[in-house]
Order: C-alpha cells, then sequence, then structure tokens
C-alpha cells in the first residue's frame, strides 16, 4: 500500500491507519501482530486512537471484535459519535485490501508517527533556544519533552458553555409491560419519554424500596430506593405524566388503608379498654389500706404496663409530597422506614434548605438514600430506624436545578450527590395535536402490575437480598473498571462531578435489581439478577451520568468552568504553544487561582474539550529537580480562532 500524507501536514497514512484497524476487527491474530509493532497512540487521527484502544480492551477481556461488538462498547463509553458513528466503524472493514498485510500497515504507520515525533522536537527545540528570555533549564526541558511520544493531531475544540446533545432514555432496558405504558403516556401527552422513563423507576423503587436490597459482593449491600429528578420547562404537561405514573401507587396505599382500617379500629379500642382498666385499678388502689392495697397497687401495675406495652398500628402512607423533613422523618418512622416524596414540583428542595424552619434539615434525605441507621430524639418520643429507605421522585423546571445549585450546602453535605438527573429536550412547539392515546389494555397491566408489586411487598417485614448470577457480577465489575478512570480528577470525564460519578457503580446495582423485580412479578424473590439485566441497568447508568454533566454545569455547582473561562483568555492572550505549570500560573489572577490547586480542575476541564494536551517531561539525568509539567496548546487557541 503506498503511504499517504494529508496534504499540508504532518507526514501522515490515513488509508493504512483504516486498513490495520479494519485488520484488527476481521483477524483476532493481527491484534496480535499489530500490538507487536505499533502503540495506538502512532495513530495520526486522535479516533483512531481511541478504536485502536477499544479493540484491544475487548480483546484483553477476552471478547469477540467486530464492528457491532465494538459499536456498541464505543456507544457505551460515549466515544461512538466522537470517531465518526456506528457507519464509519463499518467503513474500516471495507478498507481492508488483507489482514495477512496487517503488521505491514502498521510497520508504516509507526514509521510516520516517528517522523512527526522528530520534527515536532526538532521545531520545539529551536523555538525554545530562540525565546530570548529563555533559560538553558528550559531548552533542556523542550528537548526531553520531544523524546516522549506526543500526539500530533488536533479536534475541533469543544465549547466550554455548550450544551452536548445528550441521549434518549434507553426504553429498551424497561421490562414490556412498563415500557410500553411509559412509551404509551408520553406519545398522549406529547412528552420527551425520559420524564415517564425516569418516573418509572421511582414507581418501582416506591414499591421495592426498604424490602429488597441487591448483594454486589461480600458485605456491600445496595438498598432499592433511588432519588430522581427530571427537569422541563414549564407547560411540558409534568403534572399530566406524574398522575399517570403514580396513579397506581396512591391505589395501592388506599387499599392498604382499607385493609388495616379493621386492625386499628380493634386496637384503638383494646388500648382505650386496657387503659381505663389500668385507670381503674389505679383507682381502686389509691383508696384501700393495708395488705390489700399492697395487691391492688401490683394489679395497678400491671395492668398499666399491658397497656402501655399495645400499639396501634398505624395507618399505611406509601407516599408523601413537600412535607417538612421533620414530617418526613416521623412518617418513615410510623412506615417501618420506608416511604417516597414525589412531587411533580421542586418545593421539597425549599423545604430541606430551611423555608418554614429558617434552619437546613437534610440528615433525612441523606441517611434515607444510603440506608444508614437515623436515630432522632423528640421531646415526646424518639424515632428509630435501622435501615431507612427513602425515595424521591420530582419533575421540576430546570431554573430550580440552577436555584439549588446555589446552595453550598447541598452540595458540601452530599445531598446533590445522591440524585439521578434527566435533562430531556422539550418537545413544546414539535407537539402532535391529536396523538395516539394510551390503550385501555396497556394501561390496565400498568396499573394491575403496579398494584401487585406494591402489595406483595409491602406485607414483608424484613429486607430480602438478591444475588447476581455471576456473569451480572463481572458484567458490573467491568462497568466499574470502564468508569474508575473517568474518575480521575486530572482528565477523567467525570472527575469535576466525582461525588455524584463514584455512586453509580452502587446506582446501577440499585436500578439492576429494581428491573429484576418489574421483570419477574410473581418469583423474582428466588432467582438472581442476570446479565441481561444488568447491562440494561448500566445502560441506564449511562444515560444519568451523561445528563448528570449537563445538569452540574446548568447548577453551577461545578466552579472549574468559570474557572477554566479564565485560563482560556490567558492562553489566547499569550499566544503559547507550550507552556509550562508554573508560568501558566503565574498570569493567572491570585484572587481567582490563590493556589496551583485550583488551576487543576480548569486544565482538566480544557483538557476534555480539547483546548490542550497535559504532558510531564521526562527526568534528564538523575539529578535536578524534576521536570515540571507542560501543556500543549491547540493551535486554534493559540492563533485566536477558538
Amino acid at each position: 500500500m503506498p503511504g499517504r500524507t494529508e496534504r499540508g501536514g504532518p507526514p501522515a497514512d490515513i488509508e493504512a491507519e483504516q486498513a490495520v484497524l479494519g485488520a484488527m476487527m476481521l483477524a483476532a491474530e493481527a491484534i496480535a501482530d499489530v500490538t507487536k509493532t505499533m502503540d495506538a497512540s502512532d495513530h495520526y487521527r486522535p479516533a483512531h486512537e481511541t478504536i485502536h484502544r477499544s479493540i484491544s480492551y475487548l480483546h484483553e477481556q477476552g471478547k469477540p471484535v467486530d464492528p457491532i461488538t465494538l459499536t456498541h462498547y464505543l456507544g457505551q463509553a460515549g466515544d461512538l459519535n466522537r470517531v465518526g458513528g456506528p457507519s464509519y466503524v463499518h467503513t474500516l472493514v471495507d478498507a481492508v485490501p488483507t489482514t495477512a498485510h496487517a503488521a505491514y500497515y502498521a510497520e508504516i504507520i509507526r514509521e510516520l508517527a516517528e517522523r512527526r515525533r522528530l520534527i515536532e522536537a526538532g521545531t520545539r527545540l529551536v523555538q525554545a533556544a530562540s525565546t530570548p528570555d529563555s533559560t538553558a533549564h528550559d531548552v533542556r526541558e523542550a528537548l526531553a519533552l520531544g523524546e516522549e511520544k506526543l500526539p500530533e493531531s488536533w479536534s475541533e475544540p469543544i465549547a466550554l458553555t455548550a450544551r452536548p446533545q445528550l441521549p434518549p432514555f434507553p426504553m429498551n432496558a424497561l421490562p414490556e409491560w412498563l415500557r410500553d405504558f411509559a412509551a404509551a403516556i408520553a406519545e398522549e401527552t406529547q412528552t420527551p419519554p425520559d420524564m415517564a422513563g425516569a418516573l418509572a423507576l421511582s414507581v418501582l423503587a416506591t414499591a421495592a424500596g426498604g424490602r429488597i436490597v441487591v448483594r454486589v459482593r461480600g458485605r456491600w449491600h445496595e438498598p432499592t430506593n433511588l432519588f430522581v429528578v427530571v427537569a422541563l420547562p414549564p407547560a411540558n404537561r409534568k403534572s399530566a405524566v406524574f398522575s399517570a405514573m403514580t396513579g397506581p401507587l396512591y391505589e395501592a396505599e388506599k387499599k392498604l388503608a382499607n385493609e388495616a382500617a379493621g386492625r386499628i379500629v380493634e386496637a384503638e379500642l383494646t388500648q382505650k379498654m386496657a387503659q381505663e382498666a389500668a385507670d381503674k385499678a389505679a383507682t381502686r388502689a389509691a383508696g384501700a389500706e393495708g395488705p390489700e392495697r399492697d395487691n391492688l397497687v401490683a394489679e395497678a401495675i400491671d395492668l398499666a404496663q399491658q397497656a402501655d406495652a399495645l400499639t396501634v398500628p398505624p395507618k399505611p402512607r406509601l407516599l408523601a409530597d413537600d412535607s417538612t423533613p421533620e414530617t418526613v422523618t416521623s412518617l418513615m418512622a410510623e412506615q417501618g422506614g420506608r416511604l417516597a416524596v414525589m412531587s411533580a414540583e421542586g418545593g421539597i428542595f425549599d423545604i430541606i434548605a430551611g423555608r418554614y424552619s429558617g434552619t437546613p434539615n437534610m440528615e433525612v434525605f441523606l441517611k434515607g438514600h444510603a440506608g444508614d441507621r437515623l436515630k432522632v430524639d423528640r421531646r415526646n418520643r424518639e424515632e428509630f430506624m435501622e435501615a431507612p429507605a427513602l425515595t424521591m421522585g420530582l419533575a421540576v423546571q430546570p431554573a430550580v436545578l440552577e436555584d439549588i445549585g446555589k446552595n453550598r450546602g447541598f452540595d458540601g453535605r452530599g445531598l446533590l450527590a445522591r440524585f439521578l438527573y434527566a435533562l430531556p429536550e422539550s418537545l413544546v412547539g414539535y407537539r402532535k395535536i391529536s396523538p395516539e392515546p394510551v390503550s385501555e389494555s396497556v394501561a390496565a397491566r400498568y396499573e394491575r402490575n403496579v398494584l401487585a408489586l406494591t402489595l406483595s411487598l409491602a406485607a414483608r417485614t424484613e429486607s430480602d437480598a438478591l444475588e447476581l448470577t455471576p456473569d451480572a457480577g463481572s458484567a458490573l465489575v467491568a462497568f466499574a473498571e470502564r468508569l474508575e478512570p473517568q474518575l480521575r480528577a486530572k482528565g477523567g470525564k467525570l472527575g469535576h462531578v466525582g461525588k455524584w460519578a463514584g455512586k453509580l457503580v452502587g446506582t446501577a446495582a440499585r436500578i439492576a435489581g429494581l428491573l429484576h423485580l418489574a421483570a419477574h412479578l410473581d418469583d423474582g424473590y428466588g432467582k438472581p439478577i442476570d446479565t441481561s439485566t444488568m447491562t440494561a441497568a448500566i445502560e441506564v447508568a449511562d444515560y444519568f451520568a451523561d445528563h448528570a454533566l449537563s445538569v452540574f454545569d446548568l447548577m453551577g455547582a461545578d466552579e472549574a468552568q468559570a474557572r477554566a473561562q479564565s485560563v482560556l483568555e490567558v492562553l489566547r492572550a499569550n499566544g503559547w504553544e507550550t507552556v509550562s505549570r508554573r508560568d501558566l500560573f503565574a498570569k493567572l489572577s491570585r484572587s481567582e487561582f490563590p493556589t496551583v490547586a485550583e488551576l487543576e480542575p480548569a486544565v482538566a476541564l480544557l483538557e476534555e474539550h480539547g483546548y490542550l494536551r497535559s504532558h510531564t517531561p521526562p527526568r534528564n539525568g538523575k539529578r535536578g529537580r524534576p521536570p515540571a509539567p507542560r501543556y500543549l496548546i491547540h493551535p486554534d487557541v493559540r492563533e485566536g480562532r477558538a
């Protein structure tokens, strides 16, 4: 294959890169041949490097590598659109003349990469040596930097303020009966499927929370309650969707109350009669004298203790609305630690922040999500919950999220990190005027199944643990391995929302438990969670991860974005090709960047958006201080085009 160099650019052979990737997908032996010859970083195009690394990862995991499996993996990792989409992945297979020449194509790529590095090293050394105020140490750093393998190509940077195209809710992850109703109600109301899909998880969590847990491994158990919030502007029919999705829960609550009414009346009457008997015995004892008095006092004490031991069961409650934290705590304690706060408004956030009391109170929400023991001492009684399970399902306006993001207490205490966020696109202005209504059979099946699941779990007094099949456990481990690098504070996709993302593996386990119960309404308690259910749960978790990034930007909880903008302005003003961390920090305002620690999150965000690349040159010799970190600046930034 003849070498191809992009016109006007560094030496590269795009056809050879495409042929190598295609060969790796067609033949497993080609992967080994290519790996011996070149590194993924030798590719000129960043998309090719990403595809190469993904193929290698799948192969190392013992999984088949072909356009379908690779496309699925890239989609889960959030890289599919960035590399050109499914069509480009399939095109790579067509670019292979023969897999037998894969090692030869790889050699071409490696040699051209070396040429690019030599060109870059020479250019960098000349520039460093020619700068009037550069020192010998700076020149040595430039020389050391040139010895490293650095990527040469740049993709167009992503605007810091641009809101990315967010994925739709994966309705295919829901069991059929739940998916059919959620999709139908979204069609009938002409609302984004995200709202019905996300609220469906809250409905399942209300039915199951506090009665079912998922055993992840060892002593790690995850309860099945969730905090879900969907944000949509006004006029998006949130109340209509909310009413339709939660209707069966209110019906279940009413049914439970009716069934308990007789027991409550009987207990109240029994308690009243016991108290009256104790009071009469106390009166008789008070009027007696001598030995008889001692016997009557003992009888009165015994009757009083019996009366005190009698309790009246509370009226069953599944749901609360915009209740105060104190009310939520009391209701949960009455209901054995189980409750759901469901609302089509965001007033609950104001209440948590202290609208009525003047003092924020989020303890019950923090511990109710985690399942941590909660003990509250009241003046007239003590409330204790061994494993509280609070579920929240909210539909709010985006402005509500902006407001709560300004409350540092919410972020600092970790309340914001406990919610799953959905930020769908509004359909207002594009809605059908006469959409298809929900069919009676679909609605009836939804109501019947939610009612049956809720009532069957309401009768349980102890929590049951759902196990994972070995394959399901492996799928969750693979998800954790994929997620972990994204949590890095420096350069990780989710590093700047680490408090939230650090809970995502556990959240996936919770969602898997709920989907399992919904898929096995009659016998789910005795079956382990299988791989297909865990895969569906991970797909839902990935959806929430993409939406959380945009929501945290909307809330302004991430100060790195504002600081990243300040750093970008300094980079534009100075026109550097490369700059050390020390020199960059010296140009920044001390009021905004008092220490280097404040610089790192901003740099990580700029790197994620493609404005710069971080690099630490190797030590040049055994003595002396280690080289300072340096940043390579995107050409468009240097030239004022970005």
